[in-house]
């Protein structure tokens, strides 16, 4: 099974960088002049982000509704400046990804809307030099997470057969969406135990 894995596809945020969703609402709240509640629901509890996450909008749209549900007008400076507060790159798991990138490919499927990987390289400097355009959200094909076209047609873009990519995410339904699209699965947990599974694999 381990000898036949061409691709290596990672999740982004809980796998390659810490998600801060409190310091992403606090930012946008302090833009706004909004109550950190009011941003929550905004983004998350109005549905707003999964319908950009899944292409159901698109960017555009998504700021004037989110604009609209805050009373203020949000530009993508103000997206983007709240959208950086929440990322931290970890290094731990860039470098394993860069080893593995030495003898393999490897990519990024994230939940996300367009605006994120249309501006990775401002958001997370480190991904984006080591993955480039290898970098696709879920938003790219119309749909999220696990939902089993997102996987199929993210390795169309990239050419890469399901049954030798390995899918890395911290998401125990996304790595299961993955397995169901004909992918090999791995729920990551820490740096730590992705290094033993890549070795045990031998993508090391």
């Amino acid at each position: 099974m381990t000898a036949f894995i061409t691709l290596v596809l990672f999740d982004m945020e809980g796998v390659l960088s810490h998600y801060d969703r409190a310091a992403r609402v606090d930012r946008l709240a302090a833009i706004t002049g909004r109550t950190a509640e009011a941003v929550r629901h905004a983004i998350w509890g109005s549905g707003l982000e999964a319908r950009a996450d899944a292409g159901l909008i698109g960017d555009d749209e998504y700021l004037r509704e989110l604009g609209a549900l805050l009373n203020y007008p949000v530009s993508r400076d103000d997206w983007l400046a709240a959208r950086l507060a929440s990322i931290t790159p970890d290094e731990s798991v860039l470098a394993l990804a860069g080893r593995v990138a030495e003898r393999h490919r490897i990519a990024i499927l994230t939940n996300n809307c367009r605006l994120l990987t249309d501006h990775i390289g401002y958001l997370n400097p480190p991904v984006a030099r080591l993955f480039g355009s290898n970098v696709y959200s879920s938003a790219a094909f119309g749909a999220a997470k696990p939902a089993v076209q997102t996987y199929l047609r993210c390795l169309e873009q990239l050419g890469a057969p399901a049954a030798q990519t390995l899918f890395v995410d911290d998401t125990e339904s996304n790595v299961s969406g993955a397995i169901d699209a004909g992918l090999q699965g791995y729920k990551f947990v820490s740096a730590a135990g992705l290094l033993d599974e890549l070795q045990r694999r031998g993508l090391l």
